[in-house]
């Protein structure tokens, strides 16, 4: 399918409501500017090491990911931004042509599954889509193997929770398209809003968990210990599905230069500190637990109780098809009744 930017951003501004409240002017001229679609409270220590490592000041931007790719399309070649870090590889992907190429050498630090085969943009961590469950309320042996028996009309766990408009949430539906195909996709999203419940974040669904206004959620992985290290009491778990289902699949957070950017020189510098010394930063110290992409990055340690990407993720999808069609996921989303 082909890429269609035009029709993207439609659905992209219509799927993230209330774009760019922290998203605004002009940059000042001497700080890298960079366009960040993830979340403050996950990235703001990462910022702050990556100028305490490099000297360079960012004047960071925060917004929802499909938000900002969609300001940046708006913006063209007069966008302020010098970098966009998106949340997913679906938002970053439907900028195509904004983009500059990424050096060689970065690209050789991350296995090509997890970048844009054309060089445009590419993966820093990986997570993994999970049902995170409340341990006081649900037996273990009752979770399904597969994310399609979620939209079985014998469902007997409760409410599900969901971010429908969440980036996320938008890539994995993608990713399932690419899968099944459309009716079967749209039959798996008609049958979960039945026993659906939807929220803004995927941190508000593990919190929603863990108070037990839902029994189940499907999140990104690491949202369960980020939770657990806020509140380690917390009665939640991850129940993985099973490593061949489209429910394990594996989405990148990913990182692009734009090819109008001020500083590009500092840019580089910011996308090859991801790749280096921000993998230490995500697999050591950071309370969220991505996986690292470049797993030969000096310092890494292993983490116990997350099992590796290889066991965990799902089948191999091509990561740059998510941002094909975009328009048609969001609708198919919408069509369901999960987004008003």
């Amino acid at each position: 399918m082909p890429r269609r930017p035009a029709t993207a951003l439609l659905a992209l501004v219509t799927l993230a409501a209330g774009i760019l409240a922290a998203c605004g002017g002009s940059g000042d001229g001497d700080r890298l500017v960079v366009y960040s679609g993830r979340e403050q409270e996950l990235v703001e220590p990462l910022y702050a090491r990556f100028t305490e490592d490099t000297g360079i000041e960012l004047d960071v931007r925060y917004g929802d990911s499909p938000a900002l790719a969609a300001t940046i399309l708006e913006e063209g070649s007069a966008s302020p931004a010098d970098v966009f870090y998106a949340q997913d590889a679906g938002s970053i992907g439907v900028l195509d042509g904004l983009l500059a190429g990424l050096p060689e050498a970065d690209r050789a630090l991350i296995p090509a599954r997890f970048q844009d085969p054309d060089g445009r943009w590419i993966g820093v961590t990986g997570r993994v889509r999970v049902l995170t469950y409340n341990t006081e309320r649900v037996d273990p042996a009752q979770l399904p193997d597969s994310v399609l028996d979620l939209a079985d009309p014998e469902w007997a766990l409760g409410d599900v929770g969901v971010a429908p408009a969440n980036a996320s949430f938008v890539g994995f539906v993608s990713a399932m398209r690419e899968t099944l195909g459309d009716d079967q996709t749209q039959a798996w999203l008609d049958g979960l809003a039945e026993h659906a419940r939807s929220y803004e974040k995927n941190s508000q669904i593990v919190d929603a968990i863990a108070s037990g206004e839902v029994d189940t959620g499907l999140v990104n992985h690491y949202y369960l210990y980020e939770k657990l290290a806020s509140d380690p009491g917390a009665p939640v778990a991850n129940h993985g599905f099973s490593p061949a289902d489209i429910g394990s699949f594996a989405n990148v957070s990913a990182v692009g230069i734009l090819a109008s950017a001020d500083q590009p020189e500092e840019a580089r510098t910011f996308v090859n500190w991801l790749l280096t010394e921000g993998q230490v930063f995500f697999a050591n110290d950071a309370e969220e637990r991505e996986y690292p992409l470049n797993e030969a990055q000096p310092g890494l340690e292993a983490t116990a109780d997350l099992p590796p990407l290889s066991e965990a993720g799902g089948p191999d999808i091509d990561l740059a098809a998510l941002a094909e069609d975009l328009e048609t996921t969001v609708q198919m989303i919408r069509d369901a009744g999960l987004v008003t």
